[in-house]
């Protein structure tokens, strides 16, 4: 479950012959769309993407702001995604009435199509390359100067590019190969984004937890949204028709998502500091919190109700974080990256000239990890999203942070407050997803007394924050007194501006204002003393790489738009075969009648309607990683055949290396979708949406 003169359109680059003629090992990679590695499609598989075939899959592609992958699929604004990357929107749609996210959502017309509160997609409409323009801005710099030139050169790209129409373009300066290049990404946005349709959760998540991550499976794993302009469903010129068919076992397919961080490139030190530091506590933090949450939802109907979309992202955050441990520990894969480092550092040692270039980066890289080991834990706990828990102080952070930013000149601002950031936020401000007090205080006091676990009692921070308060009794005052729950207040503070939020004696608004300064420390600490000389060092031995053998490997994933292909094909389990599909017969007889093999009553009463031999799941060997969730499953002729929804036990590795004899991709079937809508869910409109287009 699985962040400029004149703009050249990526496909008038594409025309222009930078397309590059990459070489790669087996079927790895996430390639960025103006970097296809074509000369390795055409002796693999003979197959070679025309400019046609690139733009078609670029504009039909797009991606969900909050974290995944998705793509048009009609002419009239649909877009396909997991049910699981639409929790958040079933969520906050569902009432006391109506639990969209366990029961599902269906509609009979456009008419009722709800909004998601806050939700965001984005079609990528241009790739420029800003490189030269970015390390100009950089040269020379290094601590505080290195970032604010950082800060204030992204900031004005990114405004170059929006424009004065900050509410349809979206902007991002990213960071490739780890500062090796920078471009600039420029997206379409979409903010009325609306539900469609997604099947029940015992339908989406057929198996839980105990299934996920691995395969056979036989999830549904699927949503439809739609976006609209102007109040009408969106018309867009290139889209994915279905295949109702599905793929065939061996069929070369590609998967166009944006995956959203791997460390392939990271240095060793790096590696350690996660293996030792970072995956430790963050595994530790959610294992704590699922227990709290696990025992609030078993309080009452409607507790359930309220955590059951957070309980599913933690266990499943839960499951990625522990199976980085033994990756991290593997010593053939620390050795591989000591002797890739060490021949990279003896290239540059061989000659006095390429010293000079690219000094020492791995010391520059190493004294900033000695920093962040020192920051870690206060930064986590008062700057990081992992920090203080719960919507309400989420609110009030960005309402005091964003009110301070605001008053700065846009280019010295914090990369997230960037004007073309804004209409984002605002939107994040406005929306009217509910808001639980009991669920609020539950994460709130649960973090509370974290903060007092990890930094100690009579630390100085914990003292600031609790004072003389208990967790819990603090997190009920916070959240009683609190007015962060209405959207209107929210609105009225964010245009209010600094003199509001210096005015307001709304308790978590103080708890923010009284946090800030020290969060402020951190951040600044974070950003000059441990990212700057990282981002350097790593820019070095980009250079050093790039110098040694040319660009002919893909970056680390970014969440920005990447093209990966491989082949629909199983592997082998302890000497056995894993076949690359599922089939609806295997279904119904691993359900058991409870949870988590419980089928829903619609697929019990279809079930003597259904072809039994209709593909259900499939592997294949497409190189993907979380954020690719809601990811098309592309063939050869731009149609869609599946959608990535998770990959095999074997992927979780995939974030610092890629295995092509057992790291899979797993999907579900086009054939699988078109087949429910039709049978169990009896909706034909929508499946003659899908198909319509497909030759």
């Amino acid at each position: 479950m699985a962040g400029i003169v004149k703009y050249a359109s990526l496909f008038g680059i594409l025309a222009c012959g930078s397309v590059m003629l990459s070489d790669a090992r087996a079927d790895e990679g996430m390639w960025t769309m103006d970097n296809l590695p074509v000369r390795q499609l055409a002796e693999r598989y003979n197959f070679t993407p025309t400019q046609k075939w690139i733009e078609h899959v670029t504009k039909s592609s797009a991606r969900l702001a909050l974290g995944c992958s998705a793509s048009f699929v009609s002419a009239d604004g649909l877009v396909m995604t997991n049910h699981h990357c639409a929790n958040t929107c079933l969520q906050q749609l569902s009432d006391s009435k109506h639990n969209y996210f366990q029961d599902g959502y269906y509609t009979a017309s456009p008419a009722q199509e709800q909004n998601c509160p806050a939700m965001e997609l984005n079609q990528l409409d241009s790739i420029t390359d800003v490189t030269d323009r970015m390390q100009a801005a950089l040269k020379g710099k290094d601590g505080e100067a290195y970032t604010k030139a950082r800060q204030a050169e992204e900031s004005a790209i990114e405004k170059e590019c929006a424009g004065t129409d900050a509410k349809t373009w979206r902007c991002e300066v990213v960071s490739l190969y780890h500062g090796g290049r920078i471009a600039l990404y420029k997206y379409h946005r979409y903010q009325d984004v609306r539900m469609v349709m997604a099947p029940d959760q015992n339908a989406a998540f057929f198996g839980g937890d105990p299934d996920n991550f691995n395969f056979p499976r036989y999830d549904l794993d699927m949503a439809f949204l739609r976006v609209y302009e102007n109040g009408k469903p969106a018309k867009v010129s290139s889209y994915l028709p279905f295949d109702p068919v599905g793929p065939a076992a061996g069929q070369l397919v590609f998967t166009s998502g944006n995956p959203g961080s791997t460390e392939r490139e990271l240095p060793l030190a790096d590696l350690e500091f996660r293996r030792n530091v970072m995956v430790p506590f963050v595994t530790d933090a959610y294992s704590a919190l699922d227990g709290v949450l696990w025992q609030y939802s078993r309080e009452s109907a409607s507790h359930r109700q309220e955590a059951q979309e957070r309980i599913f992202g933690i266990e499943n955050s839960l499951k990625v974080f522990r199976g980085r441990v033994p990756v991290l520990a593997d010593s053939k894969f620390l050795m591989a990256k000591v002797k890739s480092e060490t021949e990279l550092k003896n290239w540059i040692n061989a000659d006095p000239e390429r010293q000079k270039l690219y000094g020492d980066p791995w010391a520059k890289n190493t004294q900033a990890i000695a920093v962040e080991e020192q920051i870690f834990k206060p930064y986590m706990m008062l700057e990081r999203s992992s920090g203080l828990g719960g919507d309400l102080f989420a609110y009030a952070k960005l309402l005091v942070r964003a009110a301070d930013e605001r008053q700065k000149p846009d280019a010295s601002r914090l990369s997230a407050y960037h004007d073309a950031n804004l209409p984002a936020l605002e939107a994040e401000l406005a929306s009217v997803a509910p808001v639980y007090p009991e669920l609020e205080k539950t994460e709130l006091a649960f973090s509370l007394t974290r903060l007092r676990q990890v930094l100690g009692a009579d630390s100085k921070l914990t003292q600031l924050v609790l004072a003389k308060s208990s967790p819990e009794e603090l997190a009920n005052e916070l959240v009683g007194g609190t007015k962060l729950a209405d959207p209107a207040v929210r609105l009225a503070l964010w245009k209010g501006g600094a003199k509001a939020i210096a005015a307001s004696d709304d308790p978590m608004i103080v708890l923010a204002r009284t946090i800030e300064p020290e969060a402020r420390n951190l951040r600044h600490q974070m950003d000059d003393d441990v990212l700057a000389p990282s981002r350097q060092a790593s820019e070095a031995m980009a250079k050093a790489r790039f110098a040694r053998d040319g660009m002919a490997s893909y970056p680390d994933a970014t969440f920005t738009q990447r093209l990966s292909f491989g082949q629909v094909k199983g592997w082998n389990e302890d000497g056995r075969a894993i076949p690359p599909f599922t089939y609806f017969s295997g279904l119904y007889e691993r359900a058991t009648g409870a949870d988590p093999y419980k089928l829903s009553q619609p697929w019990v009463d279809a079930k003597a309607h259904l072809n039994m031999k209709t593909p259900f799941d499939f592997v294949s060997t497409n190189d993907i990683i979380g954020g690719n969730s809601g990811s098309p499953v592309i063939d050869a002729h731009g149609h869609a055949v599946g959608l990535i929804f998770d990959g095999n036990i074997h992927s979780l590795g995939g974030d610092f290396f890629y295995d092509e004899s057992n790291n899979r991709a797993v999907a579900v079937d086009s054939a699988a979708i078109i087949e429910a809508l039709k049978v169990v869910y009896k909706d034909q409109a929508l499946a003659d949406e899908l198909v319509k287009g497909h030759l």
